[in-house]
């Protein structure tokens, strides 16, 4: 049973007496789906125009340390647990390459809801099961802190099914109307909870593939089909932010835009960063490899924070964050109570939220899991890829690795260091020159083994629901497929 976190909260805030509901902000998290660094105006791309992105940036903040996980599914179970995939229970106590999120796990959105915040999500949800059928309703959005629920069960890698709330209103929905039809529905919900603190998040559809655009957009962006996507969701980014601007909600509000992972590469030509008009994946720039990977491409993304009156404007912050800090972050903002009876990865990074930099923990850390692996650590500008072999068990299924290109599918025999504010393609070992850095850096990841875990053991803090009654000394993963046989 999910624990009555909700309850508990409510008679906390009343007891405490905490801010009122007419003071607190809201907050809107907009969250693309394989969108890569590079593939923002403000972020480099040269050829994908992103005008309300852009005067986003300018009117806010741009986060170019800011780190998701390497899969879709995974990135989402971090957003809303604030931490680690491999730390949250799942139902079946087995560790899905899409985690299918345990009802004891607490959301964002429980969090916020007991304050008094009226919650929506409108789009991939990805938590109930990486299915467009055969999921776990009562692992729904709507059973999960959400009020109100728009979108499609997963990713749209074949068909998008369209639920509203729990009803199924549109099998095989048209891709091309999800970016708007999404926005819509959110507008809608923002104009009717105005006089109410709300929490809107947006994880849209796209750009993972299959790929599609409205006619407004359809065939205009120099980038191709993958561009058309990319100005499509800006200008309906834009479309939110005259909304609150239309209801007077500007200086209430903050607005966090991210993606869930880097681009997708195994939909561009040789595997290569995107930039062909026919390429349906995206680009990580400066970069090294994308999605499914733990170089900076796979998990670096682009990310900006706009908060007119909150968050000062036309400044970057290089500040290591992440999509875990994202939960104690909001409930700090809004006085909401962070559950204290579980380990919460994230971190309450306000200050950088509101530009004071200096207040920044310069010993915070970052851990790069692929799976059940740990294969990097980052603190400051020093990157460590810890030894691993070519095709890692811990990284199955995918060990041999057909999402990046070849010359990204390689082991390191040895520690191999990065200064990454040197070197962002990740080419040049530096460990023989900082034997220091390594061996802190090494500490680190050992640390965080026994914390939560590596591909061959489960950590103090990996958790399970009650109902299991050995705890597993290895991480539960799904048993292998068998090969097909040739036909």
């Amino acid at each position: 049973m999910k624990i009555p976190f909700s309850g508990l909260a409510t008679v906390f805030l009343m007891c405490a007496g905490l801010i009122q509901a007419t003071d607190r902000p809201n907050f809107i998290i907009i969250f693309t789906d394989d969108q890569g660094y590079q593939d923002v105006g403000c972020f480099g791309s040269p050829d994908i125009r992103t005008p309300r992105l852009d005067a986003m940036a300018k009117q806010g903040m741009k986060f170019t340390s800011f780190y998701a996980q390497p899969v879709c599914g995974p990135s989402r179970a971090a957003l809303m647990t604030g931490c680690y995939p491999m730390r949250v229970a799942e139902r079946g106590h087995t560790k899905q390459v899409h985690p299918i999120l345990h009802e004891d796990e607490i959301t964002l959105a429980e969090v916020l809801k007991p304050s008094g915040y009226a919650t929506a999500c409108f789009g991939k949800w990805d938590l109930a099961k990486h299915a467009q059928t055969g999921f776990f309703m009562d692992l729904f959005p709507t059973r999960q802190g959400f009020d109100y629920f728009y979108g499609t069960p997963t990713s749209n890698d074949r068909v998008a099914h369209l639920y509203r709330n729990e009803k199924l209103i549109e099998s095989n929905s048209n891709m091309a109307t999800l970016t708007r039809r999404y926005t819509d529905e959110a507008i809608a919900f923002i104009k009717k909870h105005r006089q109410q603190p709300f929490f809107v998040y947006v994880p849209h559809t796209m750009p993972h593939t299959r790929l599609d655009a409205s006619p407004q957009f359809k065939g205009k962006s120099k980038r191709g089909l993958y561009g058309d996507v990319i100005e499509e969701i800006d200008f309906n980014v834009g479309r939110i932010l005259d909304a609150l601007e239309e209801l007077k909600l500007t200086e209430k509000t903050y607005v966090l835009f991210t993606s869930d992972n880097g681009p997708w590469l195994i939909k561009n030509k040789d595997l290569a960063d995107g930039r062909l008009p026919g390429d349906h994946g995206g680009s990580a720039g400066p970069l090294r490899s994308g999605k499914v990977s733990t170089f900076e491409g796979g998990v670096r993304v682009p990310t900006i924070l706009w908060g007119p009156g909150r968050v000062p404007a036309g400044v970057t912050c290089d500040s290591i964050a992440t999509t875990m800090d994202l939960l104690p972050t909001l409930a700090a903002l809004a006085g909401a109570k962070t559950p204290d009876d579980r380990v919460i990865d994230g971190e309450d990074i306000r200050h950088l939220f509101h530009g004071d930099f200096a207040k920044a923990d310069p010993d915070k850390a970052y851990f790069y899991y692929l799976r059940v692996h740990l294969q990097a650590v980052r603190q400051g500008k020093w990157k460590l890829h810890l030894p691993r072999a070519k095709e890692p068990i811990g990284a199955a299924p995918f060990s041999r690795n057909v999402h990046i290109a070849p010359a990204d599918r390689i082991g390191f025999e040895k520690p191999f260091l990065v200064d990454l504010e040197k070197d962002l393609g990740e080419t040049t070992d530096r460990s023989g020159q900082n034997p220091e850095v390594v061996r802190r850096l090494l500490a680190l990841a050992e640390s965080m083994r026994k914390d939560l875990g590596d591909y061959n053991r489960v950590g103090k803090n990996m958790r399970f629901s009650d109902s299991l009654e050995k705890r597993p000394t290895l991480p539960p993963v799904p048993a292998p497929r068998k090969p097909r046989r040739p036909k």
